[in-house]
């Protein structure tokens, strides 16, 4: 309902036109009458109209003066001046303030209708327009979000080819040197575990005050598993002559004076990696994040850790270590047996042939891998918590041995799962798309319903029906449109919003795309 105020000096004009529109639409409504431009201003100021009728020639503070003051208060008010002068003085004055309307009394009851509603109908585009754009930065954000969280995970399972530095550079308009990982962990006070809805809240939390807490750096923040959050910081060029830590501890302060307002069942712990110039390397900071928080725990009174360079202390053959795992966990994905034998004796044999590996830097590199299983599984809605226990005194082979026995165990459950809890998720999927084809829906959407990560639901929805999520859905909607094409009586506009399209020229683009044929050329081939 739009909200309109009459302004003029003469009372009889005032009622007259407060009749024609009161009884002329049931989309509009005169809120109030002002005998001058004094009141007008006040009323526009208390009551906020949508339109206001102003007579030019009042008493006093006269409708152009009045026009001014309101604009200033109020830019989106229409005006629709009224006026027994027909002069181009006046019309000109009104134009500058952007004032298009403008009828001569005596007002016959057509050209005030008229006026009211090129008016009205300029208002409602504009809203329309708004509400167009909010969506578009709302959904925006959202696919922004989810791009940079599914990187991040990509990141965590060392699955970084198709994009660099300087590709993320370009997108972000800033150039990015190098990047670390940060890896928040809510541990519990007590023996009370935390529960789901306890960490969902501080997830939420962590999101949101990290935005407010880092100024100096781009960030992107992952999924949250268990207890542990990952997120990835980039670095800018004209921050690199400040060293990493610096504006790391500020982030590490800042997260830990907001985290002690809150009243968290739990104590916030952070384990920081070390920056990588390429984007390829950060799964090395994410390692080093996670074994900074391990640390941790053997020291209950720190909060936080950096990562330091192991130097000799580190596995010499760590670049092979990270191939390997890459491939492993794949191996895991797919539960494919033969694969995960096969990597895992060439990683075993590796390690053998040099000859200063020792248990210690072996189990080190275990712990690291089921870390990365564990968290694998968890994203793809797998739940299975046992970890082998494996000494550091312990020596090699039998390390081997107990690393070996864990992974068939975990390739046999994904096996099960693939087979039975995976398949009837994503078919269950499948039906859900298909009953909801018509609704804005998205791959974010169909996988928090068959609770499965987006990533991994993207990547065993491809794997099993050989076709990706939005193709499988622009599939469903084209067929349903072809259907509807058929009745002659629907247009092709009421056909591209029943099945889920927005904008019939986006519709017509992709129907052609997918047939051939824009919709037209389809229907008059099909009816005739």
């Amino acid at each position: 309902m739009l909200k309109i105020l009459i302004v003029d000096d003469e009372i009889l004009e005032r009622t007259a036109l407060t009749k024609i529109i009161n009884s002329s639409s049931k989309d509009v409504m005169v809120i109030g009458e002002a005998p001058n431009g004094r009141i007008a201003i006040e009323m526009a100021m208390e009551q906020r109209p949508d339109i206001i009728f102003m007579d030019i020639k009042m008493p006093g503070i006269d409708g152009v003066q009045a026009v001014k003051a309101i604009k200033k208060i109020n830019p989106g008010i229409k005006f629709i001046m009224v006026s027994a002068f027909n002069t181009f003085e006046y019309a000109k004055e009104v134009m500058q303030q952007g004032v298009k309307e403008y009828i001569l009394k005596p007002s016959r009851k057509q050209d005030i209708l008229s006026a009211l509603e090129r008016v009205s109908g300029e208002i409602l585009e504009e809203c329309k327009q708004r509400e167009e754009q909010q969506n578009l930065r709302e959904n925006l954000d959202r696919a922004v979000s989810i791009a940079q969280k599914e990187w991040v995970s990509t990141v965590l399972v060392n699955q970084v080819q198709d994009i660099t530095f300087d590709e993320w550079s370009q997108l972000l308009g800033l150039e990015i040197t190098s990047g670390y990982i940060m890896v928040f962990s809510l541990q519990p006070s007590g023996m009370t575990e935390l529960s789901s809805s306890e960490k969902m809240n501080w997830y939420l939390w962590l999101k949101d005050t990290l935005k407010s807490v880092v100024m100096k750096q781009e960030m992107m923040v992952g999924p949250l598993t268990d207890s542990q959050v990952p997120v990835l910081f980039l670095c800018k060029k004209a921050a690199e002559k400040v060293h990493f830590k610096t504006t790391a501890q500020g982030v590490i302060d800042g997260m830990s004076g907001f985290f002690r307002k809150q009243l968290y069942n739990g104590e916030l712990r952070i384990g920081v990696g070390l920056p990588y110039n390429y984007a390829h390397e950060l799964n090395k900071s994410y390692h080093e994040a996670l074994m900074a928080l391990q640390h941790l725990v053997k020291t209950p009174d720190r909060k936080y850790l950096f990562a330091v360079k192991q130097g000799s202390a580190e596995l010499p053959t760590s670049s092979g270590v990270l191939e390997i795992e890459k491939k492993l966990l794949e191996a895991v994905r797919q539960g494919d047996v033969n694969q995960v034998l096969f990597i895992f004796e060439s990683f075993a044999t590796m390690l053998e042939d040099d000859k200063n590996i020792k248990g210690s830097l072996v189990k080190k590199s275990f712990d690291e891998l089921f870390i990365l299983i564990s968290r694998m599984l968890h994203e793809l809605g797998i739940s299975y918590e046992r970890i082998p226990a494996v000494e550091e005194t312990e020596d090699i082979m039998t390390i081997f041995e107990k690393g070996k026995a864990h992974l068939l165990a975990v390739v046999h459950h994904v096996q099960v799962w693939r087979n039975d809890h995976a398949k009837g998720m994503l078919y269950k999927a499948k039906e859900y798309i298909e009953t909801h084809y018509a609704d804005s829906i998205t791959l974010e959407l169909v996988a928090e319903y068959v609770e499965l990560s987006p990533y991994y639901f993207s990547k065993l929805f491809k794997d099993r029906f050989g076709m990706t999520f939005i193709d499988y859905l622009t599939e469903i909607r084209i067929k349903h449109a072809k259907a509807e094409m058929v009745d002659p009586g629907k247009s092709l506009k009421e056909i591209c919003y029943s099945i889920g399209y927005k904008d019939p020229n986006y519709f017509s683009r992709v129907f052609k795309k997918h047939t051939g044929l824009s919709p037209t050329e389809f229907r008059k081939v099909t009816v005739s």
